[in-house]
């Protein structure tokens, strides 16, 4: 009896120990901010020392893409594991996102985590697997935005951004002290229309963004580029996006404009009077116009993510000052890239690289090495095997990607993945982009577009990485083009994406 009281007794304090060194994870997941609005990132115009805080003491991903560039979709692949001709989640916001699913969560929380989503999730539903769900909704807004709780739907005054930090730090102080936690911090910003925090606005006024190479890119050979509805000259409104002559407060008219009160109201009239005032006195017109558009865009999308930085800030510094720093794992991730002038666009949604690639930042202290990038090529399908392989637990056959936890630590994996898998389904609306399927390696992108426009096109990126000339059909590039198709068609198979495999064995006509 003794020997099994003894023997109970160091099970249960080995148990214990397991559970207490088991880190803490945060994911901190941003809507449409792009990888190239971020300093880490090589963007030498504006600043995003938070974010970099993260680079610093860890690793950032160079070539993480999404397998498919939407908001909801991304999150919904985030949760399950698996593209989403898979989860059932392939257009945004047009449908619930079935929660009968397995979702990662559930395993942390079976396994001892405390698990809890705060801020934009936009998935129509609530999924399972969380112990608390304090989250926008819909889309949310940025002022005086309402949260869904499992219990009601509030209102609440003030900055999203600023709300969304709030309810995260309550649920910290409150939380079961006793387990490990896992927590999605959701951050609105920087989703369209960029509308900043007071204290931001006007942030970068005195910096004059340079063209992208791409501005004026007329999409020769390249018909789905070319049938789309996304540029700053056509599609960017002036007063919806730009608040040229835009109303505040209630009765504005539009959307969340409405939603402020008289001191915001107020904020956003003085200064957006002056731009408009500005707009009426230049006279603009052709390219002239086009340039000012762009300018304002960047202006009030990079002020608009300076509040999330800053926020983030907080975030790293209630960590550092309760010493929970030491044992969590802080990932900065965004659910797509995004076009910031590239091409002539705004939004995302292409296979091409600006959409295709988005942020991906993680620290582990004592356990990743700080301050290095990895090359690999990573899909956001593999980020919930990642996240349940650092909390020591197997994913399920179902999930579809892989763990990628073993190159954050260096160490060497012979098999992994040369080539990620894309699809892309929402036409067409909004922005009549045609849907495609496709793959990216290192040194080449292949593409089918379907619907809209019926075309290939194959990329040589070491040569052209614009993504400006299809080569696709041209006799130097045959024997790539033959081993490339044999890999899409591999990972098609591999990935069980039947769509996408009666479209391929399907001729462009």
């Amino acid at each position: 009896m003794k020997s099994i009281l003894i023997s109970a007794f160091l099970f249960c304090t080995v148990s214990l120990l397991a559970q207490t060194n088991r880190p803490n994870i945060i994911f901190i997941i941003s809507d449409d901010h792009a990888y190239q609005a971020i300093s880490a990132y090589g963007n030498k115009f504006i600043t995003t020392p938070n974010i970099d805080r993260i680079a610093h003491d860890g690793v950032l991903l160079t070539n993480n893409c999404v397998g498919n560039s939407l908001c909801g979709p991304s999150r919904a692949t985030l949760l399950t594991g698996k593209f989403s001709h898979k989860n059932g989640y392939a257009l945004n916001g047009r449908e619930a996102f079935d929660v009968s699913q397995f979702v990662f969560p559930q395993l942390l929380q079976q396994n001892g985590y405390q698990t809890a989503w705060i801020g934009k999730m936009h998935l129509n539903s609530l999924p399972n697997g969380f112990d608390y769900l304090k989250i926008l909704n819909g889309q949310g807004t940025y002022y005086n935005p309402q949260f869904i709780s499992k219990a009601d739907t509030t209102q609440y005054h003030g900055y999203v951004t600023n709300l969304i930090s709030g309810f995260f730090f309550d649920w910290l102080k409150d939380r079961d002290k006793s387990k490990p936690f896992f927590a999605v911090v959701g951050e609105k910003a920087t989703h369209r229309e960029w509308l900043p925090d007071i204290q931001d606005l006007g942030a970068y006024d005195n910096i004059d963004f340079p063209l992208p190479e791409t501005f004026y890119d007329n999409y020769d050979k390249r018909l789905a580029a070319k049938d789309q509805d996304m540029t700053i000259d056509k599609t960017m409104r002036l007063k919806e996006d730009l608040k040229v002559h835009q109303g505040f407060g209630e009765g504005a008219g539009y959307g969340e404009y409405s939603r402020m009160d008289e001191a915001q109201k107020k904020a956003y009239e003085d200064y957006y009077g002056k731009i408009s005032k500005e707009f009426d006195d230049k006279k603009l017109s052709g390219k002239d116009l086009v340039q000012w558009k762009y300018e304002r865009y960047l202006k009030d999308y990079y002020a608009t993510a300076k509040s999330m930085d800053r926020n983030i800030g907080r975030i790293l510094d209630y960590l550092d000052s309760t010493g929970l720093s030491k044992n969590t794992v802080v990932i900065y991730a965004s659910d797509q890239g995004f076009y910031m002038g590239e091409h002539g666009w705004f939004d995302k949604r292409f296979i091409y690289e600006e959409s295709l690639k988005t942020a991906f930042i993680i620290k582990y202290p004592g356990v990743i090495q700080p301050g290095w990038k990895l090359d690999s090529l990573v899909s956001n399908i593999d980020w919930a095997p990642t996240v349940l392989d650092i909390a020591g637990l197997k994913s399920p056959a179902e999930v579809q990607g892989r763990s990628f936890y073993p190159l954050l630590k260096k160490e060497a994996v012979p098999d992994w993945p040369d080539a990620e898998y894309y699809h892309y389904y929402e036409y067409p609306q909004p922005h009549h982009v045609s849907p495609h399927f496709g793959i990216r390696t290192k040194d080449y992108m292949l593409v089918r577009f379907y619907k809209g426009v019926n075309s290939w096109e194959l990329f040589d990126l070491t040569k052209d990485p614009h993504e400006l000339n299809n080569v696709y059909g041209q006799a130097g590039y045959k024997a790539i083009q033959n081993e490339l198709m044999k890999k899409l068609k591999g990972l098609i198979i591999k990935y069980d994406d039947k769509e996408a495999l009666t479209l391929f064995n399907t001729a462009v006509k």
